[in-house]
Formats: structure tokens, C-alpha cells, sequence
């Protein structure tokens, strides 16, 4: 909702979290409303549930929380939070290209696609993998959203950026 309208967001007069945060709440209840009934179907049969993919949840935990740390290096909070999109008087913004966003364009989302996999590989719940499809799908087109319009705000040097860094499967090799 962000970086489709972010013109349109520095316009207003009024911070758009005015509208943002109901907005993303409505859509978790929405979520939890349509998820309510298939909660509880399982994927994997009740012993195979018990360890072997609890080890495997806790290593993508481990993986998304320590992308996400990397992530906040060289980054504000304001950063993070979508503040330059949405304020036009934000000050100088820069392209930051080096930590993690070395390997990786868009470490955040790699973070919570870590942490929506390890959910589902460990409980087995349909529902968490069914999440976590939606997630990547729209995760895909937020990523292509906010490519074009990080190109629109630092033109030549981001292209280069993008041409050169994958946006979520980290290089984790070379450079």
C-alpha cells in the first residue's frame, strides 16, 4: 500500500498511518477470518510432527532473525518503517548498498519469508503454508512495486544496484 501511491502518500498533509495502520489491521482480521476454519488441518502425520521439522523451523528462525539484524545495520527505524516513502520532507535520502544489502536487495523481506517457512515447516498446518504462498506472491509483486519506484528516486545508481544484486535469494558467495 506503500510504494505503489508513495507520490500520492507525500502529498497529503496528514501522515498516511492514519490510514495505513487501520488499513493493515483490517487486513489481519480479515486473514485470521478467512484462515479460521482450516486452522487446525494438518500436513504431516502427528509423529512426524514431534522434532525432526521443529529442528528445521528453529534453524530458518535463526536464519530470519539474523538477516533481519543485519538488515537494520546502516538502516534508521524510519528506514525500516517506510517514513522516506511517505514524508516528503524526510531530508537527504541515500542508496545504501553495502552490509547485507552486498548480497541480498531486500534483506526484510528475505527475514520474514525466514520466519513465515520456519512456521510452516514446523507446525505442518495448511494454513501456514497456504500463508506463506500468499506471502510469497505478494511479496513478489511488493518487491517489483517498490524496484520501480527505489529506480524512480535514485534513477542510474539503483538500476546498477538491481542489475548487479539479487532482490531475495542472497548471493552468498563472490564480491
Amino acid at each position: 500500500m506503500i510504494h505503489p501511491f508513495a507520490e500520492r502518500w507525500r502529498q497529503r498533509p496528514r501522515s498516511p498511518y492514519f490510514f495505513l495502520l487501520p488499513a493493515w489491521m483490517a487486513f489481519w482480521l480479515l486473514a485470521a477470518r478467512v484462515t479460521w476454519a482450516p486452522r487446525n488441518v494438518v500436513i504431516y502425520p502427528a509423529n512426524l510432527r514431534a522434532s525432526l521439522p521443529w529442528l528445521g523451523a528453529g534453524l530458518l528462525f535463526a536464519c530470519g532473525l539474523y538477516v533481519y539484524f543485519r538488515a537494520r545495520e546502516n538502516f534508521s527505524a524510519s528506514q525500516l518503517s517506510g517514513l522516506p516513502e511517505v514524508h516528503a520532507g524526510n531530508g537527504a535520502q541515500r542508496l545504501i548498498t553495502q552490509g547485507i544489502r552486498a548480497r541480498v536487495r531486500h534483506p526484510v523481506y528475505l527475514a520474514y519469508l525466514c520466519w513465515m517457512l520456519g512456521w510452516s515447516v514446523g507446525t505442518g498446518l495448511a494454513v501456514c503454508w497456504g500463508l506463506t504462498a500468499f506471502a510469497i506472491a505478494t511479496g513478489a509483486a511488493m518487491i517489483r512495486m517498490e524496484d520501480a519506484e527505489l529506480e524512480n528516486r535514485f534513477g542510474e545508481p539503483y538500476r546498477a544496484y538491481r542489475n548487479s544484486v539479487p532482490a531475495v535469494l542472497p548471493r552468498i558467495f563472490g564480491d
